[in-house]
C-alpha cells in the first residue's frame, strides 16, 4: 500500500501549501537556469568559439538527459522517498553548475550540462508527482497553475540576471548563480516538504533506461548533424535507424512488462492523450523560440545581453498572465475550448512572427512575443492539468514522468530540428561567394561568425547578407510552428474530452482517476 500524505479531498494536510512552496522554490531554480542559458548562447559563441551545432548540444545534452532519466527518476522517489529523491537531484544538479563553471571548451560545457540534466530529471517529475496526493481536483489546478507560474518566474529573471551578468563577467558567471538559487530550493524542501512514498512501485528497468537514452539521444544527434553532413548521409540515417530501433525495443519491453516503467496504457485514453499532445506541441515551438530569439534579439537587433533579458520579458509576460487566466476559465467553460483557443492563438503568433525582416524593428517583435506567451499559457497550464488527474495517486511518479517526458522530448526536438531548419537556411541563403574558403566557412557556420568575419574584413555587406538569410530561417521555422499549432488545435477541439470542474470533483469523492471520468464523457 502505498504510503503517501492522505488525499486533499478527504483529510487536507494542513501543510499543503507551505509544501507547495516548497516546490515553486524547487521549480524557479530550473526556470532560472534554462533561459540563463539561452541569453548566453550568443556569448558562448564568440568566447568559445562554438558552432550552431556545438550550441545546440549545449542546449539539447541536458534536455536528453533529462527526458531518458526522468521516468526511472519518479520510480526512484516512488519506492525511496520524493522528497528525498528531490533534494538528491537538486545537490546533482548544482555539482553540474560548479562544473560547468571550471571549463573552458564546448565539449566540457556539454559535459557539465549533461550531469546538470541528470539532476533536473530527478527534480521536475518528483515535484509535479506530490501534486495529486496533497491536492483535491479543486485545488490542484491552482497548484499546477502555482508550479507553471513558478518556473514562468524564472524565465524572466534568467536573462535580466543573466544579461547583467554577461556584460560584466565571463560566461562561466551564469553556471555560479544557481549556488544561492540551489541553496533556498534544498532548505525549502528539508523544512516544508512532507516526505511521501509508494513502496510497491516497481524497480527501475535499467534496459528500458539505456534503450530511451540511446534512442532519444540518436534521434537528436540526426537531426543537429544533418545540416552539416546531409539528410541522406548515412551518419544520419544510421542514426535515425538506430533510434528507431531503441525505441521500438523499447516500446515492446515496457508492453511485456507486468508492471511498466513506461505505462503506454495511459496514452489509449483520449483525455491524457490530446492533453499530453497540447503540452508537447507548446513545449516544442517554446523551447524552440528560446533557442533562436537570443541570437536574433543580440546579432541581428543589436541589443547586449542585458537588452535581450528585457527584450524577451513580453513572452514571458503574456506567459504568466496566460497562465493565472486560464484556471477560472477553465471553471466556467471546461478545458477544451481553452487549450483549443491557446493553440490558435499560438499559430496566429507564430505566423505574425514569420512577417519578421531584419529591419522591422524591435516593436513588431514585441507584438507577436507577447501574443506567442499568451497562447503558451492558455494552452499548457489546463493541459497538463488535465493530464496529470490522469495519473492514479499510486502510480504519481511514473505517471507524471512519462507527462514530463513527452514534454522534454518535444522540447529536446523542437531545439534540434528547428535549429537545425534555422541553420540550413541560413547556411542556403547568405552570400559567401567573393570570401576565401576558410572566411566563407565561418561565416557559414553561425550568424556570430559572419559578423566576426564582416568586422574582420570591413565588409558590411556580408553582414547584412547574415542577417537577412537569418531572420529568414526563423520565418521558415515559424511556418513550421504555426501550422503544428494549428493541426493540433484542430485535435483537441474534435477528440480531447471536455471534461468540467463539477464532473471532477464528483469522481474524486468516488476516487475514481480521471481515466473514468473522461470514459463518462465520450473519452474513450
Amino acid at each position: 500500500m502505498a504510503t503517501v500524505t492522505p488525499h486533499a479531498e478527504t483529510q487536507p494536510d494542513p501543510r499543503r501549501w507551505w509544501a507547495l512552496g516548497a516546490l515553486v522554490a524547487s521549480m524557479l531554480v530550473l526556470g532560472f537556469d534554462l533561459t540563463i542559458l539561452n541569453v548566453a548562447l550568443p556569448t558562448m559563441a564568440e568566447q568559445l568559439e562554438a558552432s550552431t551545432g556545438e550550441l545546440q548540444w549545449i542546449v539539447d545534452s541536458y534536455v536528453v538527459v533529462f527526458a531518458a532519466l526522468m521516468l526511472p527518476a519518479g520510480l526512484l522517489g516512488d519506492r525511496f522517498g520524493r522528497r528525498r529523491m528531490l533534494i538528491a537531484g537538486l545537490l546533482v544538479f548544482l555539482t553540474g553548475a560548479l562544473f560547468g563553471t571550471l571549463v573552458s571548451t564546448p565539449e566540457l560545457v556539454i559535459a557539465a550540462r549533461t550531469v546538470m540534466g541528470v539532476g533536473a530529471a530527478l527534480v521536475i517529475p518528483l515535484g509535479l508527482s506530490v501534486l495529486p496526493s496533497m491536492f483535491g481536483p479543486e485545488e490542484r489546478s491552482k497548484a499546477v497553475a502555482a508550479v507553471t507560474a513558478s518556473m514562468a518566474a524564472g524565465m524572466p529573471l534568467g536573462p535580466l540576471v543573466g544579461g547583467l551578468l554577461l556584460d560584466h563577467y565571463w560566461w562561466g558567471s551564469i553556471f555560479l548563480i544557481n549556488i544561492p538559487m540551489v541553496a533556498i530550493g534544498v532548505a525549502a524542501c528539508l523544512f516544508l516538504l512532507p516526505e511521501s512514498r509508494d513502496p510497491a512501485s516497481p524497480r527501475v528497468d535499467v534496459l528500458s533506461t539505456a534503450y530511451s537514452a540511446i534512442g532519444l539521444g540518436a534521434l537528436v544527434f540526426g537531426i543537429i548533424e544533418a545540416p552539416e553532413h546531409g539528410w541522406g548521409s548515412p551518419l544520419v540515417v544510421g542514426s535515425f535507424a538506430l533510434s528507431a530501433a531503441m525505441l521500438a525495443a523499447l516500446v515492446v519491453r515496457e508492453r511485456r512488462a507486468v508492471r511498466p516503467m513506461l505505462d503506454l496504457k495511459l496514452l489509449g485514453h483520449r483525455g491524457f492523450l490530446f492533453n499530453s499532445l497540447a503540452a508537447t506541441l507548446g513545449t516544442f515551438v517554446f523551447s524552440g523560440l528560446l533557442f533562436m530569439l537570443p541570437t536574433y534579439l543580440q546579432e541581428v537587433g543589436g541589443s547586449d545581453a542585458f537588452g535581450t533579458g528585457l527584450r524577451l520579458l513580453p513572452m514571458m509576460g503574456g506567459l504568466m498572465v496566460a497562465a493565472r487566466a486560464s484556471t477560472p476559465l477553465v471553471q466556467r467553460v471546461g478545458p477544451r475550448p481553452v487549450v483549443t483557443a491557446g493553440l490558435a492563438v499560438l499559430c496566429f503568433a507564430a505566423l505574425l512572427g514569420s512577417r519578421t525582416e531584419a529591419d522591422s524593428g524591435y516593436g513588431f517583435t514585441a507584438l507577436w512575443l507577447t501574443i506567442a506567451g499568451l497562447g503558451f499559457g492558455l494552452a499548457m497550464v489546463p493541459a497538463m492539468d488535465a493530464a496529470l488527474g490522469g495519473i492514479p495517486h499510486d502510480e504519481a511518479g511514473s505517471g507524471s514522468g512519462l507527462l514530463m517526458t513527452l514534454r522534454q522530448v518535444g522540447g529536446a526536438i523542437g531545439i534540434a530540428l528547428l535549429g537545425s531548419l534555422v541553420a540550413s537556411a541560413y547556411a542556403d541563403r547568405i552570400d559567401t561567394s567573393r570570401l576565401p574558403a576558410e572566411a566563407a566557412d565561418a561565416a557559414r557556420e553561425s550568424l556570430t561568425g559572419a559578423h566576426a568575419v564582416a568586422e574582420r574584413l570591413g565588409l558590411p555587406g556580408l553582414a547584412r547578407s547574415a542577417d537577412a538569410a537569418y531572420v529568414d530561417g526563423m520565418g521558415a521555422v515559424l511556418v513550421v510552428c504555426g501550422i503544428a499549432a494549428l493541426v493540433t488545435a484542430l485535435l483537441t477541439a474534435a477528440l480531447l474530452p471536455n471534461v468540467r470542474p463539477a464532473k471532477a470533483e464528483r469522481a474524486a469523492e468516488g476516487e475514481a482517476p480521471i481515466m473514468a471520468r473522461t470514459e463518462s464523457d465520450g473519452g474513450q
